[in-house]
């Protein structure tokens, strides 16, 4: 999450099988058709979905209108509109979110999160819904030009996400001590863009995500030089969820008829 260009978005397809404080979320109304034909029916069972309001374009709170939205309301919106669910988004730090799911306290985490073996230990992945890469966000008044001059600048400061494979990435390319990481990605992208230069020089940020925030700041961040290329993200549950057939089993139809890819293009867009 060494080439100047962005990872085109790779759709994996649903048949592939995984082995992958802020004001409170609205909760959607109860859907009242039935599931789609051949799906899991889940009864109009309520699904407790943490989600951490701060990683657009994945999710984030709207500050002029109060409005939840990114991929992650659509996509879960859409899953329990085809599995006869409702969704109870709740919003939850980062910090800490895995022994959460680990133990049970959510239904269900939808934040961008990648597979990794290491995670798969303690919680359950659904399919990988997108394949993404690690790149540089930086200023657009100062481009990275050189990759390998920027890692050997010892002046050189990159900002990421604590937690994260972001922060996995950034302390793989440059020495821990030039790596600042925040709780949030906000805080990386606001140390970025601080007056005077900034108070870092550039954010290891995954691919999608990068878009969302360099809309949010029309003409001030731009994509860098590429880091990595084939995470893969996907939803995540406590250990030996029921719940992960049944979201699969909806990707997969979402993937067939080309809902999927909408939301896709809606949201993972240059």
């Amino acid at each position: 999450m060494k080439k100047h260009v962005l990872l085109t978005l790779l759709v994996v397809s649903g048949v592939l099988l995984a082995s992958c404080g802020g004001a409170a979320t609205p909760t959607a109304a109860p859907t009242e058709a039935p599931p789609t034909s051949g799906l899991p029916d889940l009864g109009g069972r309520t699904i407790t979905v943490a989600v951490e309001n701060a990683y657009v374009p994945f999710n984030s709170i709207d500050e002029a209108s109060g409005e939840a939205l990114g991929w992650d309301y659509d996509a879960v919106r859409e899953i329990c509109e085809r599995l006869n669910c409702v969704p109870d988004f709740k919003q939850a730090a980062w910090d800490g979110i895995f022994p959460a799911m680990q133990a049970g306290e959510y239904d269900m985490l939808a934040d961008g999160v990648t597979f990794t073996e290491e995670r798969d230990q303690i919680v359950d992945f659904s399919t990988p819904y997108v394949t993404i890469g690690q790149v540089l966000m930086v200023r657009t008044d100062a481009p990275i030009n050189d990759l390998d001059a920027f890692k050997a600048d010892a002046s050189k400061i990159v900002g990421t996400q604590i937690g994260t494979t972001n922060e996995m990435v950034a302390k793989e390319n440059f020495p821990e001590d030039r790596v600042q990481s925040f709780e949030e990605f906000g805080g990386a992208v606001a140390a970025l863009l601080a007056p005077g230069g900034g108070d870092i020089d550039a954010v290891v940020i995954d691919n999608v995500s990068a878009l969302g925030f360099i809309a949010e700041n029309a003409g001030a961040l731009s994509v860098g030089p590429q880091l990595t290329s084939d995470e893969q993200l996907a939803f995540v549950f406590p250990p030996g969820s029921e719940l992960v057939a049944a979201v699969n089993a909806a990707l997969a139809a979402m993937d067939a008829d080309g809902t999927l890819q909408s939301i896709n293009d809606r949201w993972f867009k240059p």
